[in-house]
């Protein structure tokens, strides 16, 4: 059976800068930089929270072995675009993080703002990916709250 999420990846146009972003600006440490096959081959670059061993991101360039030339060009131009969203990353204090992240040269489409479910901004990474960067609300979601705002 499944047992939960061990990685996810997220499609970057650069490995080493992608690196530097997630371990550097994000704080993130390296969890595997290997290369796999013969002659070069294929370049394994995961990273993770340092708190959450169980869980990586395999940090991607678009292209073989994985997809045809032409899909790998399709997904670098929409992460290059910005249209990707990649996921969620949770803190335990969403303004003061938003706070040191940008003063590390995170960019941020969104600065943290109340939600009916979390305090939630966005920030991107390198590439283009965005990710909603969240803290959960004290005793969890509002159900009174309104959700069209």
């Amino acid at each position: 059976m499944i047992k939960g999420l061990a990685i996810s990846t997220v499609w970057v146009l650069d490995q080493d800068r992608a690196k530097e972003f997630y371990t550097e600006k994000l704080g993130l440490e390296v969890r595997t930089d290997m290369t796999i096959g013969e002659g070069g081959g294929m370049r394994w670059l995961t990273v993770g929270a340092p708190n959450q061993p169980d869980v990586q991101l395999t940090l991607m360039v678009p292209g073989a072995p994985v997809m045809d030339p032409e899909s790998a060009e399709a997904v670098r131009k929409l992460v290059a675009k910005g249209i990707l969203g990649a996921g969620v990353l949770a803190t335990d204090d969403v303004h003061g993080d938003y706070e040191k992240l940008k003063a590390r040269g995170v960019e941020f489409l969104q600065e943290p703002q109340e939600r009916p479910y979390r305090t939630e901004a966005i920030l991107r990474d390198d590439s283009g990916n965005w990710f909603s960067f969240t803290q959960a609300r004290e005793g969890g979601l509002d159900p009174d709250a309104d959700w069209a705002s």
